[in-house]
């Protein structure tokens, strides 16, 4: 019932110490249970927690939930979120807004991928494992949910803050500042949310070989004239990030509550977070890349949530629109130098792509969550999905044209678009029995069926012109494609009250991710006789068949000590089925997805909480994850074979994180508040068992420390993120087989990408009205 939603929300936040660790509510199996009640691989990282431990994005939140692993390659990039170490593909730019696509995550309850900055939420719910029959496409690994907080209905109140940062390695200053405002409308029936952050963040790596002027300037020039061909581009992946959010809330009966919700995120990125010390022989902060390589990353959600009470369950509709765009540059060049065409014969070639991308997704779902006044109880629903995505890249090559002999204005010497459009509909639903007090059986299952249709072409103006077609010409080979497929998914959950305070629980449950088709043209006998630059599929490039895990797990939830002391465990097996893997085509390089054999993944999981006394807690948390490959995959890795027992890349066997906090009260009663957390990622390979040219990163240690003082209605913090400065790779771009001269030119292809040095600052908030 939304009155008593209302009310459990209100209670949990009640809790102090002296009742030992808050209670965290959450909502993710669709009912409303404290998260150590819930018999499933849930982690709950509560608004307090977020801002004790300084949590304000992906990266941050993966360092506390064991399981979870986010490659961490800086703003301009999306960075790729991997569960329980199910990932294939080789490190390095996922290229889209997916994350990755083994994990769904949601902004309340709408499916959007967004690596969020964390302002006014309430809580982090992560589910880990697969959630295929409550969630969905794209759970193959689990679930992240945004939890935004709701409008007060009795309080006016508000929040100012700021902060500036000095960042290591930085000539910039950070800063951020926003503020959030809550206003009853109408009493008790109708209230206004709003929040607001502006937020800037220093750049640390220089672009230090940027032409003057592309396609005049050597991008390769001798000693004796490099000041006049290259400039040194300071700090280039800077951040300015401004986030924004409106919700209202209307309770008009105690049975009925909407909240309506807008959310907007606009990214602008300077660059990459990318060093080329092996490639190019920059220094540990340089970047080589010719070009500057902005970033504009737009998002925005409409959404509307409703929940009545119908007397016997709770009728929950949740509606929402989406859209995302993308304008960026970034350089072309090593790609095109290496497929030798004759462009590296240009002394002055330097090639760049204009990339833009234009998404939106509607979503409707409609579930009935009976109450549980009795032993049995079920959920039932529906859900529609509609994505559409229109994305064209341009790639220019200034002086190419006059080198060649062409009247080519423009310089576009290549230009691919693709529209896609998918559709998703389910029925889902779950019962559980309470065959005792203590023993809960859960059955739960989701009908599937999507449709894909694609509509990708490819052109090569300049050949075009080249062989007479007019200066201006574009005409893209437009190839359409279609797929549709459906199929089901189930779940078995057993959950057992050892004591009031302690359960165990066994889950065997499924996920899958949708399949698909590439659109590219099929290659001809004239593509294939190498007589020009060809743009084409062979038969096995073309089809994208759905993937699919099965988890079987075994876990504990455990509270200790009058609620002082937390404890949780699971154990996994997970096989997965039908790999889907970046590619490339064999002929011209054009980005596809296919198939890819089976990988195991096995682990184990805990994490603890500890309230010891006299101001002292503590938390942690370790991973142990084994993942590889369960068969044979022919071509698997860039075209190399892998075996069964290959490592999978991206994610470490070992990681771990700790933090103590000391809370205490200084100068005749204020309190101070003093935070120490470390979190330890093991060693990560960058290609599936280190195949053609992987290479193993190392494990690094990164620690942080913060220290709160608080007034009546303000506080000030002092803080040090990566407070040693750690020096640490994250991931690459590219194999080390790139690091390679062609026709006198030094390829740039390999990159590492690398964490954010030492930055220290002070943050600052007043509140006022509660």
């Amino acid at each position: 019932m939304p009155s008593i939603l209302a009310a459990q929300e209100a209670d949990a936040n009640e809790a102090t110490e002296d009742e030992g660790f808050e209670r965290i509510l959450v909502s993710a199996t669709r009912r409303v249970n404290d998260v150590q009640d819930i018999p499933v691989n849930i982690m709950a990282l509560s608004a307090s927690q977020l801002e004790r431990d300084r949590v304000y994005d992906l990266v941050d939140i993966s360092k506390w939930v064991p399981g979870l692993t986010v490659v961490d390659q800086g703003g301009r990039n999306s960075n790729t979120i991997i569960v329980r170490g199910l990932n294939t593909d080789s490190l390095g730019p996922s290229g889209t807004n997916t994350g990755g696509g083994t994990v769904a995550t949601y902004l309340g309850e709408i499916p959007l991928y967004l690596d969020m900055k964390l302002t006014d939420i309430d809580r982090v719910e992560v589910l880990i494992g697969p959630q295929g029959t409550l969630y969905g496409a794209g759970t193959l690994g689990g679930a992240i949910r945004y939890m935004p907080k709701k409008a007060e209905m009795d309080l006016t109140s508000g929040k100012v803050y700021g902060s500036v940062s000095n960042l290591a390695h930085s000539d910039d200053i950070g800063s951020s500042f926003g503020g959030i405002i809550n206003v009853p409308l109408i009493d008790d029936t109708l209230a206004l949310r709003a929040s607001f952050q502006h937020l800037e963040e220093a750049g640390f790596i220089d672009y230090a070989n940027v032409v003057r002027e592309v396609g005049v300037s050597n991008p390769q020039p001798s000693a004796a004239d490099f000041d006049a061909n290259i400039k040194n581009v300071k700090d280039a992946n800077d951040e300015v990030t401004d986030t924004a959010r409106v919700s209202l809330r209307w309770t008009p009966t105690e049975d009925l509550e909407a909240n309506l919700n807008y959310y907007y995120q606009n990214q602008d990125v300077g660059g990459r977070s990318l060093v080329h010390q092996e490639s190019y022989g920059t220094g540990k902060y340089e970047s080589g890349l010719r070009v500057e390589e902005p970033n504009n990353l737009k998002s925005s959600l409409l959404s509307l949530e409703i929940s009545y009470d119908l007397g016997f369950a709770e009728l929950v509709s949740a509606s929402g629109y989406s859209e995302y765009d993308e304008l960026g540059n970034r350089d072309q060049t090593d790609l095109l130098l290496d497929f030798e065409y004759g462009y590296e014969d240009f002394p002055s070639f330097t090639a760049f792509t204009r990339e833009v991308q234009e998404d939106s997704t509607t979503t409707q779902e409609l579930r009935l969550v009976s109450y549980s006044d009795s032993a049995f109880s079920w959920i039932v629903g529906g859900f529609y999905n509609k994505y559409e995505s229109f994305a064209t890249s341009e790639e220019f090559t200034p002086g190419i044209p006059e080198f060649f002999g062409v009247d080519r204005p423009d310089n576009l010497e290549y230009y691919s678009v693709a529209d896609l459009e998918v559709t998703e509909t389910a029925l889902f639903g779950e019962i559980a029995y309470e065959f005792t007090d203590d023993l809960t059986v859960t059955l739960g299952a989701r009908f599937y069926n999507y449709d894909t249709d694609v509509t990708q072409g490819f052109d090569l103006p300049l050949l075009d012109t080249l062989y007479g077609a007019p200066s201006d010409s574009l005409e893209p080979d437009l190839v359409t494609n279609t797929a549709s497929d459906e199929g089901s998914l189930f779940k078995l959950n057993v959950g057992y009250d050892i004591t009031d305070d302690a359960l165990v629980y066994f889950t065997a449950s499924e996920g899958y991710r949708i399949g698909g088709v590439n659109s590219v043209k099929a290659c001809t006998e004239e593509d294939l006789s190498g007589q020009s630059q060809a743009l084409c599929a062979l038969p096995d490039e073309v089809s994208i068949l759905p993937d699919t895990t099965q988890n079987y797990e075994i876990g504990m939830h455990s509270t200790w000590l009058n609620n002082t002391l937390i404890v949780n465990a699971s154990v996994f097996l997970i096989d997965w089925d039908d790999i889907q893997i970046g590619d490339v085509t064999a002929n011209g390089g054009i980005n596809i997805t296919r198939n890819g054999g089976k990988a195991e993944s096995k682990g184990l999981e805990l994490s603890s909480r500890a309230l010891l006394g006299n101001g002292w807690s503590m938390q942690g948390s370790y991973a142990y994850t084994k993942a590889e490959l369960s068969e044979f995959a022919e071509g698997l890795v860039d075209g190399s074979d892998a075996f069964s027992g290959d490592r999978l890349p991206g994610s470490p066997e070992h990681s771990l994180s700790f933090g103590i906090t000391y809370d205490t009260e200084v100068f005749d009663g204020m309190p101070l508040l003093v935070n120490y957390g470390l979190s330890y990622t093991g060693d990560v390979y960058t290609r599936v068992g280190l195949r053609d040219f992987g290479e193993v990163l190392p494990s690094y240690t990164l620690h942080n420390f913060s220290m709160t003082l608080s007034g009546d209605a303000w506080d000030v913090t002092l803080y040090a993120k990566n407070l040693f400065d750690k020096y640490a790779i994250t991931s690459t771009r590219s194999g080390v087989e790139d690091i390679r001269p062609v026709n006198g030119f030094d390829v740039r292809s390999y990159g590492r990408y690398v964490n954010q040095p030492r930055s220290v600052g002070v943050e600052f908030s007043y509140t006022f009205g509660e």
